[in-house]
């Protein structure tokens, strides 16, 4: 006969509780990376343990010994112990919690360290399926549940056992007949905490799951405002919102509710051991069996009894959601496809700029290829001009010289070297950007053009934005290069935030330039100024330009044509004209307007 699984196991379940524990040993692992104080913190647990034990037993000796038999001698020295006792135990209650939290910060700190420097280790490709706003809640809501449980929890779980235990022993050591009195709620308390705990464990994940979604959908709507504006989809956002605010209530409704009969049930049974004690014991004293004193402190030792039980419940609900929390982080921490550059790959400290693709192909996980069997070379000095329709492949070939992708067939050449051969920082550090969609960061104007260079100088800077034609416009500001710039350069001009992206190139001072043409929606003497530094910056540069418009790649040293992924046309702007093809058709037909 076969063997049969037990009904109540489930596998799902099983490989849930397994990813659980492994979360919380690498959370205590982080805890141990500061063990000379963590263990400090414990030594204060224990011993405000026992002053915490010791409390009741004095107070019912001080009954039977002193008010039992109506005599004050002897009495002024344990009242002065008693005091002492508990004086003890609230400093070392508040001096564990104290370093606690410096323990609990620290490892906070060094996680979400970590969290933030493997996320710029990872390829542009982990970020290309993922909402910036769900990524953004694992660094600042998950971290934060960690953070408040930490802070708490460990002192709480440890103080809460190691009061159990000592309570126990003391209530076994004083009379075993109360003892099992009062640990007949145990049963009662396993079987709510377990049909609880099953249902919170589920919502507290899918909480945490919904919140950032939601932070996702929130970020993600807050930066495209004018898009939603101008198509007037505002009543539409409103229902996705809601929508997915009303999943989050759900579920946190659920976790928050289940969880909330943890202290219903625990005051329920406090009231039960404690009515047994008193009524029991009351009938015990009756028989001179046990003492008044005795029954006092039973009575507390019950409340200690079910206050770290209490406890405990509430940590681990608190500890359910952290670990869904922390499960988020490590799931990023996890990814292992970070940026590495091969074994042998070296350090460059000169290049002159000669780039050739040889038959390169690449896929962004689809089955076609994106670009297929690309080859051309590019000399030092030249300008190589890629055009053609959206989706043709162009962005593909520049993201491939940046090895922000790696060709899936093929190779691309530097000055001869593989660019695989070298590494990525070092690679890179001889490329200039000016985009399309130019990104100012939240800062002052010369420190957003000192990001092409962090160390140069502020004359430096000035320089680099007089080349860019930006020096006349920024000195108009209210505080010339110090003036702040609100979030992605609100406030200015596209065609001033394409100036200041220039600026930032030329203090880079590349030995390829990457142009997104971005003279589109500018007025005619921005316009001007922006192709007058452009040309200053092209000069004796490798430069590759993705071209929108065909009038302003006319002087390109080679111009390719790229559709479907494929090489169709090349040569400069006269010879295409006199092929009669598409560059040639292109350019008639739209004379020197957006052709893409």
């Amino acid at each position: 006969m076969a063997r049969r699984h037990p009904r109540n196991i489930n596998p799902e379940d099983l490989k849930l509780t397994k990813s659980k524990f492994k979360t919380v040993g690498r959370l205590w692992k982080e805890l141990l990376s500061h063990r000379g104080l963590l263990f400090f913190v414990l030594f204060l647990i224990l011993l405000s343990t026992m002053l915490g034990i010791l409390g009741p037993y004095l107070i019912g000796y001080a009954i039977d010994q002193f008010i039992y038999h109506q005599t004050l001698s002897g009495f002024v020295p344990l009242l002065t112990g008693l005091i002492t006792v508990y004086f003890f135990y609230s400093f070392t209650s508040f001096l564990q919690n104290y370093s606690m939290i410096g323990i609990a910060q620290e490892t906070v700190y060094s996680m979400r360290t970590r969290l933030f420097s493997h996320l710029q280790q990872l390829p542009v490709s982990f970020f290309d399926n993922r909402q910036h706003g769900e990524i953004m809640s694992r660094l600042t809501n998950d971290m934060d549940n960690v953070s408040s449980t930490l802070n708490s929890s460990v002192i709480q779980i440890f103080s809460s056992v190691l009061t159990l235990s000592g309570t126990i022993i003391f209530m076994v050591w004083l009379s075993p007949l109360l003892t099992m009195i009062t640990l007949t709620i145990v049963p009662l308390l396993y079987i709510g905490m377990k049909w609880i705990t099953k249902r919170t464990s589920k919502y507290f994940k899918e909480q945490q799951k919904h919140l950032g979604q939601l932070n996702g959908f929130i970020e993600e709507t807050i930066s495209s405002q004018k898009i939603i504006k101008s198509y007037s989809q505002e009543q539409f956002v409103l229902d996705e919102f809601f929508k997915k605010s009303n999943e989050l209530k759900k579920a946190g409704f659920w976790a928050q509710s289940i969880s909330g009969f943890i202290p219903k049930l625990m005051n329920m049974l406090n009231n039960l051991s404690f009515s047994l004690i008193v009524f029991l014991g009351g009938l015990l004293a009756l028989n001179d069996s046990v003492t008044v004193g005795l029954i006092v402190t039973f009575t507390e030792y019950a409340r200690q009894f079910t206050r770290p039980l209490h406890d405990l419940a509430n940590q681990y609900n608190q500890l359910l959601s952290a670990v869904a929390g922390a499960e988020r982080v490590y799931q990023i921490l996890d990814e292992d496809k970070e940026e590495i550059d091969e074994l042998k790959a070296e350090r460059i400290e000169h290049l002159n700029g000669n780039v050739e693709f040889q038959n390169v192909s690449f896929s962004y996980g689809r089955e076609e290829n994106t670009i297929k069997n690309i080859s051309f070379s590019v000399k030092t000095g030249q300008t190589v001009a890629l055009v053609g329709p959206t989706g043709a492949g162009k962005s593909t070939i520049i993201n491939l010289l940046m090895r922000l992708y790696e060709p899936h067939e093929g190779a691309i050449y530097i000055d001869g070297i593989n660019i695989q051969k070298i590494t990525r920082e070092s690679l890179r550090s001889f490329y200039g950007f000016v985009l399309q969609e130019v990104f100012l960061f939240e800062d002052t104007i010369r420190e957003n053009i000192r990001f092409g260079q962090l160390d140069a100088s502020d004359e430096e800077v000035e320089a680099a934005a007089k080349k860019a034609n930006a020096h006349s416009f920024i000195m108009k500001l209210p505080n010339g290069y110090d003036t702040k710039l609100t979030e992605d350069g609100a406030g200015i001009s596209q065609g001033q935030k394409q100036l200041i992206s220039i600026a930032r190139a030329i203090l880079r001072n590349p030995t390829i330039l990457i142009l997104d043409e971005a003279t589109s929606n500018i007025d005619t003497v921005t316009e001007i100024q922006i192709q007058e530094a452009l040309q200053c910056l092209m000069k004796n540069r490798t430069t590759f330009v993705i071209a929108h418009r065909l009038n302003t790649i006319q002087n390109a040293d080679q111009i390719l044509v790229i559709h479907d992924g494929e090489i169709i046309e090349r040569g400069n702007h006269e010879s295409l004209l006199k092929k009669n093809g598409i560059y040639s058709n292109m350019y008639k037909q739209k004379e020197g307007t957006n052709v893409v």
